[in-house]
């Protein structure tokens, strides 16, 4: 090898153990300040809640205030957009769902982040079990049932959601071209006022997250005619998921992951990372969390998790598209 060769290479590889070298530093001393942690949704809400609980743990692990900060608007956008464009320190986080890393993607015209590129996925967190519901007065007692007769009646009947785009819509439109079947949308702003006038008769049928509906339920005020995991959820063991009911393959959930700004030290992430996937796995937040009405997940890699928000975002992209809702926000 030529001195010139020898030296260019001791260049290159002591600077190489430099920036490792202070990676692994930044990493040792994180977080050396208060973290703030983004939630898209108004305080009091799932995401919200969870956000709360993941930050309240990281602190007492990591010594250092965990702060949640609600960032409302444009479904999440405004909170998404807000931490894509934070400084990737470590010190910016965004309890992200589905709708803000894989759906509004395809959505929206124009995006001013881009979900697979400008995070670093930290931890997934959880999935989030829809349940099927309707008036007790429909004379439906299964998800195979309510799809007979909206092809007995093709658009007569209508669906409630919390609005254009989110899971309780989306899912429904799944529901739909996975079947065949055609029902009228009726869109709302917000769960709550949906799920009001599906138990007042005004619309017959709603996909809601749990947490407003096992109540409901259990009160037969509303028929829960399947789950849309594919699996049973603790909250409602009796309810079977709408695969097996009459929609074989239907599995819809929503999730919540933490991510960080892409170009986050990946050290600090592995570190984040590694004390979200313990925190998750204490029977004290399973507990938690399951009484929220979500599954705890056992997360993957963040490598395995940006792949998975990819395949998300193709997943759902082609939903979206086949509602003709591309570009409609």
């Amino acid at each position: 090898m030529s001195s010139w060769r020898r030296w260019t290479s001791g260049i290159w590889l002591a600077g190489a153990l430099v920036l490792s070298g202070g990676q692994h530093a930044v990493a040792q001393s994180y977080p050396a300040r208060t973290v703030t942690v983004v939630a898209p949704y108004a305080a009091g809400g799932g995401a919200d809640l969870i956000a709360r609980l993941m930050a309240q743990k990281l602190a007492d692990r990591l010594g250092q205030s965990f702060v949640v900060e609600n960032r409302l608007g444009a479904g999440g956008v405004i909170a998404a957009t807000s931490v894509a464009k934070a400084s990737p320190d470590g010190y910016t986080l965004f309890m992200g769902t589905s709708t803000q890393l894989a759906i509004q993607s395809t959505l929206h015209k124009r995006l001013a982040y881009n979900p697979g590129e400008d995070f670093a996925p930290v931890a997934m967190i959880a999935s989030v079990p829809f349940v099927l519901i309707v008036h007790p007065s429909m004379q439906v007692k299964t998800a195979g049932e309510l799809i007979k007769l909206a092809k007995e009646k093709p658009g007569t009947l209508s669906f409630g959601s919390s609005g254009v785009g989110g899971p309780p819509h989306l899912y429904t439109e799944l529901l739909m071209s996975m079947t065949g079947a055609t029902m009228t949308h009726i869109p709302y702003k917000g769960t709550a006022q949906a799920m009001n006038d599906v138990v007042a008769g005004h619309v017959p049928i709603i996909f809601s997250d749990l947490a407003p509906a096992v109540a409901l339920v259990k009160e037969n005020k509303v028929r829960a005619l399947g789950v849309s995991s594919s699996v049973r959820v603790a909250a409602l063991p009796d309810v079977p998921p709408i695969a097996e009911t009459g929609v074989p393959g239907f599995d819809a959930v929503a999730w919540l992951m933490m991510v960080a700004p892409a170009k986050t030290p990946k050290d600090v992430v592995a570190k984040l990372h590694k004390e979200l996937r313990s925190i998750v796995a204490e029977p004290d937040t399973q507990k938690r969390l399951v009484a929220m009405g979500v599954i705890p997940l056992e997360s993957e890699s963040p490598d395995e998790l940006q792949r998975y928000v990819k395949s998300e975002m193709v997943r759902w992209g082609k939903v979206v598209q086949q509602a003709g809702l591309a570009g409609s926000q």
